[in-house]
């Protein structure tokens, strides 16, 4: 299979800052208490429904798999990038990273208790969303969640120079209104989202975050 224009350069560009990437967002939940507050929320409900594992999608250099680790949930993650994989394994010695895309993992039916796509969906353009989501509601348990993160907008980013190298990086802004149909569309149902204000200075657009359910044969 053709593998996607959009992949290759997504991976590209990380694979060339991976380094750089890494020790700048090393510690940036640190600064994010209600981030932090949402994925401790997401590892409770996870935890306690004992479904299966969960999957760091776009898991870059592993900070929010080992935050959800920590939290005692059992967890691995997936990035496109061999090159941010090795800062994740670096990090995370005692967590399993595997080289995929979330457009088509390789994963059985039903496999995973959770799914979080912590600032992946934004390179994923408008028209492939809805296979992703497909893809999700694929892989996930009846009952499983999944957590997106990502910025609220409409028209997209392109960053063609990231710490001096040069990159080629789409961030699609997206509605969550149109996310969360989306997910409902690809028989993921919404259940709780949340907004808030750019950090000063860091962000440049206001941040969203979307829970969903894949419903049970009894809902």
């Amino acid at each position: 299979m053709i593998e996607s224009d959009f992949l290759s350069a997504t991976r590209d560009s990380y694979d060339s800052v991976a380094e750089d990437y890494t020790e700048c967002f090393r510690s940036e939940l640190a600064d994010r208490p209600l981030d932090r507050a949402l994925l401790t929320a997401f590892a409770e409900i996870v935890r306690n429904s004992a479904r299966g594992p969960v999957a760091d999608l776009g898991c870059g250099p592993g900070s929010v798999t080992g935050r959800l680790h920590e939290s005692g949930v059992p967890v691995f993650g997936v990035d496109l990038s061999a090159r941010m994989l090795e800062q994740a394994r670096r990090s995370h010695t005692e967590l399993r990273f595997v080289e995929g895309s979330m457009t088509e993992l390789d994963l059985a039916d039903g496999e995973l208790g959770g799914i979080v796509a912590w600032y992946s969906i934004i390179h994923v353009p408008p028209e492939r969303l809805p296979a992703v989501f497909e893809e999700f509601h694929r892989v996930l348990a009846p009952g499983g969640h999944v957590l997106l993160a990502f910025q609220e907008g409409e028209e997209p980013l392109h960053l063609t120079e990231a710490f001096g190298r040069s990159i080629s990086l789409v961030f699609h802004r997206r509605s969550p209104r149109t996310v969360g149909e989306q997910l409902g569309q690809a028989g993921l149902e919404p259940i709780a989202r949340q907004s808030r204000a750019p950090v000063e200075g860091v962000e440049r657009t206001p941040q969203a975050f979307l829970l969903a359910r894949k419903p049970t044969e009894s809902d």
